[in-house]
């Protein structure tokens, strides 16, 4: 299926959750898949909107399935949040994360430190352990003028018994009790492609995205110029596709469909 895509395709950018995996269960057989992608001499970057990991925790996810990747292949939303803060302030500084170790760790390598103190901004994301005090002491520091970036809007996560709650609704929480938007770091805004196509050296023309949400990944690729497939492996299903725009320019079951 990816063969009729004309000009040729050199590199791809995959979400993970729903494409690769639902919560610890592989979709399909990866080795076989990646097998696949490394005959067909495609270059590959994995960008997921899910900030709960690090990127050597994704690696360690895909080694347990069978799959051996580079750290620099992995791109998530924590990093893109990371980039976003590095670009307004260069030099680093407190930050108040409402999330996982993944996001607190991204942004510490990049100078931001986890405090409430004299804090830069409320950096949020998803997290399984949210406290209603985290989320008050969001939205004081929010409404006290404090910026507010969000890692991304997924509101859902695929997990194997069906789906839980995304960062988005972390977000919408902080959102509603603030009324202030928040910035946001990963899919369906460009950043986080770019900088996948950046480290692959390929460009909009030769790069497929790869994703199983309409509103996150297919709109990110369209956003960053790149053709996009869809893959019903996850949470978006086919009837939805009837209204929404842009489409993609593939719709296949699975990733493994997709590379025949």
């Amino acid at each position: 299926m990816i063969s009729t895509l004309q000009p040729k395709v050199r590199g791809l950018i995959l979400d993970m959750d729903g494409v690769l995996w639902r919560g610890n269960e592989a979709i399909g057989d990866l080795p076989k898949v990646f097998k696949t992608i490394k005959n067909l001499g495609l270059k590959v970057t994995f960008a997921t909107n899910n900030a709960t990991l690090s990127a050597k925790q994704y690696q360690e996810k895909l080694g347990s399935f069978g799959v051996h990747v580079d750290a620099w292949q992995i791109i998530n939303s924590s990093m893109a949040s990371a980039f976003l803060l590095k670009k307004l302030f260069p030099s680093g500084g407190p930050v108040y994360v409402v999330g996982e170790d993944g996001l607190i760790d991204t942004l510490a390598e990049a100078g931001f430190y986890y405090s409430e103190d004299g804090a830069l901004a409320v950096v949020a994301g998803l997290d399984r352990q949210v406290t209603y005090e985290k989320l008050r002491r969001a939205t004081s520091l929010i409404r006290s003028g404090v910026l507010f970036i969000g890692t991304n809007p997924d509101k859902t996560l695929p997990v194997p018994d069906g789906f839980a709650p995304g960062a988005g609704a972390i977000l919408g929480a902080i959102e509603i009790s603030t009324d202030v938007k928040p910035t946001i770091a990963g899919k369906p805004y460009p950043a986080m492609l770019e900088l996948a196509m950046q480290r692959m050296e390929t460009t909009t023309l030769d790069t497929l995205v790869v994703g199983d949400r309409l509103d996150t990944d297919i709109l990110g690729g369209y956003n960053a110029g790149c053709r996009t497939a869809l893959v019903l492996s996850g949470v978006t299903k086919a009837s939805e596709l009837e209204k929404w725009t842009p489409k993609p320019d593939l719709i296949t079951s699975d990733l493994e469909s997709l590379l025949q």
